[in-house]
Order: structure tokens, then sequence, then C-alpha cells
């Protein structure tokens, strides 16, 4: 499309803040306002792409990150002030982002996405997009975008040079499938042979200038724009800059027939109820009559850590927190030092002392997701009732059935 075609003015158009976007031919101001957008990380490129998504009319969206603004975050944090610094980043730019349009809705979540996020905010979005430093989030945006049918766009910068992608559900390669060798050792790292979390290494943080944020956050969302209008995009390719010579190029990926994120749930039945208003037991009764069978498994979102079981003292610490949330050193025993057994649960078939215990009793995050599966069919149960209370001013209404 040439930049001519561009310049086509109407007679007749109503001046206002977005005027100037309509006198691009394809361009559908309402179908951007009524996108909602999940962001996850509000960081160097959080600001810029959530900067970008305010000025283009984008009015409905989440932000997702756990830290706290630092003073060194300044120099690359667009919609932050001096008077931020010890803020929750998530917070501080949604503030911001209030004052550059009063109008929108726009929901802050201080929690980390792959612990405590729960599914339903992919449900909630019309798509995501990624600003983050660290594999093991992505990979989980990954995966759960494609559980939940949602494409998400990724971007990841150091220094002067940086990459964006896109992908789509249902359509490999996705993110899993290009990730070799050092990238999963680098992810195992993080884990002990045992399901605790290895201590952060004391290595430094990732080099980055205002810059190249700038110029990939500024690509992340055009082409959440391209998406929006249906013109083509980096479905499952990158682009990368190289800024020291400024030269850019596509690279195409390669779909891995063994990987484990293609997988979507075809069937969501949005529950209105709270996860503190409905027992396990009651979601596994439910899911028995709705399939049509008394062998029925509700699977959960993530692994969980019931207990900590000492083999020397035989002491039980019963915990029920996602893995992830337990440290190595943690996993010792206080009386004996003796590193412990972890007793981790996923699943309930209908018989086991969880089925008392409300869904928000069981360590995994509100607005989640449970799959219900017989011999032959599946259903994916969305606790809806959470959603008002966990996303506020951008909550949809939920449907009474």
């Amino acid at each position: 499309m040439s930049i001519e075609s561009i310049r086509i003015a109407p007679e007749h158009i109503e001046e206002d803040r977005y005027s100037r976007f309509r006198l691009i031919p394809w361009w559908d101001q309402e179908k951007i306002a009524r996108t909602r957008v999940l962001l996850v990380g509000a960081g160097a490129l959080g600001n810029e792409i959530l900067k970008n998504l305010v000025l283009l009319g984008f009015r409905q969206i989440v932000v997702v990150d756990l830290d706290r603004l630092e003073v060194s975050n300044l120099t690359r944090a667009v919609l932050c002030r001096r008077q931020d610094v010890g803020k929750l980043k998530a917070e501080a730019v949604a503030s911001a982002a209030r004052e550059l349009e009063p109008d929108i809705r726009i929901q802050p979540l201080a929690l980390n996405i792959v612990q405590a996020g729960g599914l339903g905010l992919f449900d909630w979005c019309d798509l995501a997009i990624a600003g983050l430093d660290n594999r093991e989030a992505r990979l989980w945006i990954n995966r759960s975008c494609w559980l939940m049918n949602r494409p998400w766009i990724d971007g990841a910068i150091e220094g002067i040079n940086g990459v964006a992608r896109v992908f789509l559900p249902g359509q490999a390669p996705c993110y899993e499938c290009t990730l070799g060798k050092v990238d999963w050792a680098l992810l195992n790292r993080r884990m002990s042979c045992n399901l605790l979390l290895r201590e952060a290494e004391p290595a430094g943080k990732v080099p980055t200038t205002p810059t190249i944020s700038s110029i990939i956050a500024g690509i992340q969302v055009q082409e959440a724009v391209k998406l929006l209008h249906g013109l083509p995009t980096l479905a499952s390719r990158g682009f990368v800059f190289e800024g020291l010579n400024h030269t850019s190029y596509v690279v195409e990926y390669t779909e891995n027939p063994d990987c484990t994120s293609h997988y979507t749930l075809e069937n969501i039945v949005r529950l209105p109820q709270r996860s503190s208003e409905l027992t396990l037991h009651g979601l596994h009764e439910r899911a028995c009559l709705d399939l049509g069978s008394q062998q029925v498994t509700i699977e959960f979102s993530r692994d969980i850590i019931a207990s900590l079981d000492c083999p020397t003292c035989k002491e039980s610490q019963q915990l029920m927190v996602p893995i992830g949330s337990v440290s190595n050193d943690e996993g010792r025993c206080p009386h004996d030092g003796q590193m412990r057994v972890v007793r981790t649960v996923h699943s309930y078939e209908g018989t086991s002392e969880l089925g008392t215990r409300t869904l928000d009793q069981l360590g995994l995050p509100i607005f989640d997701l449970f799959i219900a599966r017989s011999a032959s069919r599946e259903i994916g149960y969305l606790l809806a009732g959470d959603e008002p209370f966990l996303l506020g001013p951008v909550a949809r209404e939920v449907s009474h059935e």
C-alpha cells in the first residue's frame, strides 16, 4: 500500500481525537476501542507498548507486572516519574495511562502471570502482548493462548538489538517450537529435580536502552493493529532489528512436531459462581452430569505442591501453593535439614479429601479454568464469577445460566 493511498481525506469528517487515524482507508477506530488487550510486563517494553496502545485508542487493557519501580528503570520507562519509584509498576503505568486518556478502562494486576494468573485472563482478552525478559513466562503465555484460542505478540530486547514476533493459536510454529537446547537448559536450571525453585542467579540484569524498546514496542503494537484489521502479520515469524548497523530481517520458524503447546480447548463454560462459592466436589458433580459419565477427572491449570514430607522425622508441612512458589532451600526440613519429599496434586477424580475444599482453597488463582475429562469428551469450566472482583472496570458482565 503506497503512502499516497492513505492520504485520502473525506470532505466531511468529524474532527476528534482519532480523526487523523480515520483518514487511513482500512482503519476501524471502533474495533480498536472494543478490543480487550492483556499486557504482560510493565518494564521498558511494557511502557512503550502501553503508551502506543493508549494513543491509538485502545480502551480496555489489563496490565500484569509483579515488580516495583526502581530508580534505574526511569531511563526506560516513559510513563513513570521519580515520584513513582517504589510503586508497583503495573499501578504506576496504569495511572499514567489514565492521564493520557481519561476515558480508558485499565486494570493493573500485581501478580506473577505463571503462578498467580488465572486462565480467565486469557479468555477475557482478544489478544495478549508481552514485554518480558524471561522464557518461563513466555512459555506459559504461549501455552495459555493456545489453550484459550488467543493470539499473542512477543517482544524481546537486549542492548540495542531486539525482536518482535506474532503467534496465532492453531497455527504452528509457536513460541515453544522456537526453543532450542540452550533455551531448555536455561529453563530447566530454574527448577530442581524435586520441583523446587532454585535461587535466582546473581547475574546482571539485561541491558537495554529506550531507543530499542521504542522500536520493538512500536512493531509489536503495529502488528496488533494489523492483526485486528485482517492485514498480513508476522505470524509464526520474527522481525529482528540489529541496532549496530541498523539492519533488519524476518526469520522463519520451523514447527516442532513434538511441541506440547499445540492444544486448544474447544468447549468452555463460564460459571457464574466465584471460586469461593463452589467446592471441588461440587464442580465434579456438575461435570459428571454435563459429560454423562461418573468417570470424570478434573484437571487443574497448573500443578500444586500439596505438602513437603520429611523422610527422616516424618513431619509433613501442608502448603497448597503452585509449583515455583517454594525455593530449594525452603524444601529442607527445619528440624533435621533433610531435603523433604514434594507431594504434588494436579487433578481430582471425585474421591480425595480435596473435594471438600472450595476452589479458592486449592492454591490456584481466582478466575481460573478447570478441565473436566471423561473417556470421550472434555469441558473447560471458567470461574467467571471471579471476573468483576479481579478485573473491576474492564470486567465483562457475567451471564447466569
